[in-house]
């Protein structure tokens, strides 16, 4: 919900496609021409782009689009990501890391039951932010690696940023061994900036999966790349269907989102916001005697309870507190504050909220905050 609940633009928007247009067709259309172009002035690596119903979705297909082009099958995921519940990459996300064996060579499990064991052959499963165990993979089986997938920065693990050269790294190998790296931008996508955490590090996938802030509140989702890759799809060797694709009412949405969100100014005004709450507690929990880790850019990050830094799944396993995240959240929720209560969720700052808001925000901490530290 980056621009808050009902925005009434987009509300706006949807409606009047509705009424002046329908709900969906099985032709292309003017809306969908236009909502998709956004999406390609916005986005640094997608050159074209698919529409489709859900982050799960959009995925799958940029797994199988992979696999088609280079004509191999593997695929190498990270330990702590989350791409979905397809069968090919639902595995391994927060993972119990005995069951899991050597982080540096980690045994994909399966995420839930229902997923054919057959398919752990056709996966490598890494720890992330470990650029010796990438590398040594990639020596190794490059030449049969169909794509890379990764979150550009954690949001399904709390916030886990990337070390820095690591997305870089990341990039270089998957270029030397002809495989695609794929970004899935799912919670990133319009979050970091109007490109998303590619435009924010500086660095170009092959393939990028989007949703969630792309409809601003509405279900739609994307998959886009470079002319080279994304080609397959529109020369017809490839096939996309679907009958609720690039609907009526997702193209709308898009297309008002997009326009609200090439504002001037509009993502530097949020990671103000963000980064004067992200600091701010930071210092509360400072002053009051608790360990934290704030870690993200402000539009998103996460509030570990730790004294040590965390890379990976496995660190967050380790060292983050749950219990200390669930002390805090329910003082918080006493204060009249309400965020997600799993400390491998995120906070967001939205496009609506407001200094007021970060204020209260931190006036609350300060009395929760307190209050455990009395407590512990």
């Amino acid at each position: 919900m980056i621009l808050g609940h009902r925005n009434p633009i987009v509300t706006e928007a949807v409606v009047n496609a509705i009424r002046d247009l329908g709900t969906c067709f099985g032709l292309p259309y003017e809306l969908e021409i236009e909502a998709a172009q956004k999406v390609v002035d916005a986005v640094p690596g997608i050159e074209m782009v698919r529409f489709t119903n859900s982050g799960s979705e959009a995925v799958g297909s940029a797994i199988r689009i992979s696999r088609a082009v280079t004509k191999r099958r593997l695929i190498v995921r990270f330990e702590g990501h989350y791409h979905g519940w397809q069968d090919t990459v639902y595995w391994s996300n927060h993972v119990d890391p005995v069951a899991a064996g050597d982080p540096s060579k980690p045994r994909p499990i399966p995420s839930g039951p229902g997923v054919p064991i057959e398919l752990e052959d056709t996966l490598i499963v890494l720890s992330w932010n470990d650029p010796e165990s990438f590398i040594k993979v990639m020596a190794e089986r490059g030449h049969e690696v169909a794509a890379v997938i990764t979150e550009p920065a954690v949001l399904n693990t709390g916030c886990i940023m990337p070390l820095p050269g690591y997305l870089e790294l990341l990039r270089s190998e998957t270029k030397k061994y002809g495989a695609l790296l794929i970004f899935d931008e799912v919670i990133t996508g319009f979050r970091f900036s109007r490109g998303g955490a590619q435009e924010w590090f500086g660095v170009t996938p092959d393939l990028t999966t989007l949703a969630k802030g792309l409809g601003g509140g509405f279900p739609v989702a994307a998959i886009g790349g470079s002319k080279e890759v994304m080609s397959i799809i529109a020369e017809g060797r490839y096939s996309h269907s679907g009958t609720y694709n690039a609907n009526v009412i997702q193209c709308a949405a898009v297309s008002a989102t997009m326009d609200i969100l090439a504002t001037p100014g509009i993502y530097e005004r949020q990671r103000t916001l963000g980064f004067r709450l992200a600091d701010g507690l930071s210092k509360i929990a400072n002053e009051v005697g608790i360990p934290v880790i704030v870690e993200g850019i402000g539009t998103a990050f996460q509030m570990w309870f730790s004294d040590k830094p965390i890379h990976n799944w496995r660190e967050a396993d380790k060292y983050a507190s749950e219990e200390m995240f669930t002390r805090w959240y329910r003082e918080m929720l006493q204060r009249g504050v309400l965020f997600h209560p799993n400390h491998l969720e995120n906070l967001f700052v939205s496009l609506v909220h407001t200094d007021e808001d970060i204020d209260k925000t931190l006036e609350a901490a300060q009395g929760a905050l307190s209050a455990i530290a009395k407590n512990l």
